[in-house]
């Protein structure tokens, strides 16, 4: 599943070096390879014209200065993504040429205002410019960086006749990957997505990513009985046996490892109560994955009060760091093989202190 020469667990910068600059600019990015991740994840939409571009959503009023452009107030509108209905400015009504004119903003600014400080500094990038700097960081570094790129929305996308499937090996080909390779990993919370790039001969990993609730849309609109498949029925001992083969390893929001409710093993290893058929959680999911031939990663590590679980919460202030390295290194006790985080240089410390034990 992870080849070559890397620690584990695979230290992943979520969408750069996103806890000290705003998201998917190359400000981050860059970051993120200075402070030694093993890889970066980008989230992939698509402009208009058909141009991949790093937004954590097609909707960017969150993550740009669009809503103060007023060449694009007209822009702003209501429409349904993925049964939900959102109103703001999406990515497919703009060219890349316009969208090229945009700045980044901090997307979590009350949380972090360092980061904010940089808002309207940075431009949006497209897939195809991370793709460069990763080839400029392999001949700076002498080491390559992977690769895991998140596939958002592709059945929306689809249906506008932009299905990003295509558009991610057209630009794959393009930046002289070829059709990608052991440095990529590609993850979505669409299996049919995962299947597609899977026949069509895109190299590197798949991964599912399983939301703590719902299941995933490409199902629930294929109208043909599968709609009622839940992320929740993946996470168990069948499920996971069932994915064998067809994916590489699954994506958990940490919450299915820091216990809860239904768990059966959290991952300091106490046993819980659970009803047959629930999901597995904690250290329990991981090693059913494990036994399935599956990797297992997790999302997000985040230091600040506000994303802690309770007991490594400290002070009252939600932007304040807590027992972050208490709870990264009790993630890791679990044996997920790769962790994404916003401040990829804890990532690394936090695994410095597991392996000394």
């Amino acid at each position: 599943m992870l080849p070559g020469p890397v620690g584990r667990p695979l230290v992943i910068g979520h969408r750069g070096a996103s806890g000290y600059r705003p998201e998917h600019t190359e400000a981050a990015y860059r970051l993120a390879f200075a402070l030694g991740a093993d890889a970066v994840e980008p989230d992939l939409v698509s402009t208009r014209d058909g141009v991949l571009v790093l937004r954590h959503e097609n909707e960017i009023s969150g993550t740009t200065d669009v809503a103060s452009r007023s060449e694009f107030a007209s822009r702003r509108t209501t429409r349904e993504v993925d049964g939900r209905e959102l109103t703001g400015w999406f990515t497919e009504d703009f060219t890349w040429a316009e969208l090229s004119t945009l700045r980044a903003t901090e997307r979590l600014g009350g949380i972090r205002q360092h980061s904010a400080t940089f808002d309207g500094r940075y431009p949006v990038i497209r897939f195809r410019d991370l793709l460069a700097l990763l080839d400029e960081a392999a001949d700076e570094q002498g080491r390559d960086i992977r690769l895991v790129a998140e596939f958002k929305h592709a059945t929306h996308f689809a249906a506008l006749g932009l299905p990003i499937d295509e558009l991610f090996a057209g630009e794959l080909s393009a930046a002289g990957w070829g059709r990608g390779d052991d440095r990529l990993v590609s993850e979505s919370f669409e299996p049919t997505l995962l299947d597609r790039l899977r026949h069509a001969g895109i190299r590197g990993s798949r991964v599912l990513l399983l939301e703590d609730r719902g299941g995933p849309f490409d199902l629930a609109s294929a109208g043909d009985g599968s709609a009622a498949r839940t992320y929740d029925s993946y996470a168990t001992q069948a499920g996971l046996l069932a994915l064998a083969g067809a994916v590489d390893g699954v994506s958990v929001g940490k919450a299915r490892l820091v216990g809860g409710p239904a768990s059966t093993t959290d991952v300091a290893g106490a046993a819980r109560r659970v009803r047959p058929g629930a999901p597995l959680r904690g250290a329990e999911l991981v090693d059913a994955a494990h036994g399935a031939g599956l990797a297992v990663f997790t999302w997000t590590l985040r230091p600040e009060n506000r994303f802690l679980a309770p007991p490594h919460r400290r002070g009252a202030a939600r932007s304040a760091w807590g027992d972050w390295l208490g709870e990264f290194t009790r993630i890791m006790d679990a044996g997920v093989d790769g962790v994404f985080l916003d401040h990829p240089d804890l990532g690394i410390e936090a695994r410095e202190v597991f392996a000394r034990g």
